[in-house]
């Protein structure tokens, strides 16, 4: 055997493998493989036998083994809630994440509430705490409804819209006039 022929190959052999050696790393990385993923998932949520929510999404990854974990939702989401008189309102997103540490949903692409009474609102992103029943976000955002047709940026309101703060309104705005009382002293 010719020991400069062997030398050679065992050289670029050891050279390409050391060029491989972190994509190698990443491949074997499993931290940042989910523990489990289900297709074509409808949850329902239940409470004293009453439906309060369906949940309808494509593809579910769960992440809770992580740090903090989290479950993604890459192919979007539609969440279909009930009030006590059974009145649904639907959610969609194109992708949703919800963190377990904090409860917080973070919905990301065409994201669109539709309300029972007609109420719709519109926009990029959306967080949603669902123990404290508060959306907000940062982004530009519509709703309408029969008091509201809005276009604005930032959004922090409660699920029912009846406390309702903004940033940069643009739009209609129905109120009734109330007689307002001026002390001067």
């Amino acid at each position: 055997m010719n020991w400069s022929k062997f030398f050679i190959l065992t050289f670029f052999c050891f050279f390409s493998c050391e060029d491989n050696f972190q994509e190698i790393k990443k491949i074997n990385n499993y931290d940042n493989i989910p523990i489990g993923i289900a297709e074509n998932i409808k949850l329902i949520y239940t409470d004293s036998a009453k439906v309060k929510a369906v949940l309808i999404s494509p593809t579910n990854k769960d992440f809770t083994n992580q740090e903090f974990p989290y479950s993604e939702f890459p192919n979007g989401i539609e969440i279909t809630f009930f009030d006590k008189n059974k009145n649904p309102t639907v959610v969609t997103s194109n992708y949703a994440i919800t963190y377990n540490k904090t409860n917080i949903v973070d919905l990301v692409g065409d994201v669109v509430i539709n309300i029972h009474d007609g109420s719709e609102l519109k926009t990029s992103q959306l967080y949603w705490d669902p123990e404290q029943e508060w959306l907000f976000t940062e982004e530009k955002f519509s709703f309408k409804n029969i008091d509201y047709d809005i276009i604005a940026k930032r959004l922090d309101a409660n699920r029912s819209f009846t406390i309702f703060n903004t940033g940069e309104l643009d739009g209609k705005v129905m109120f009734e006039e109330n007689e307002i009382l001026v002390n001067e002293n």
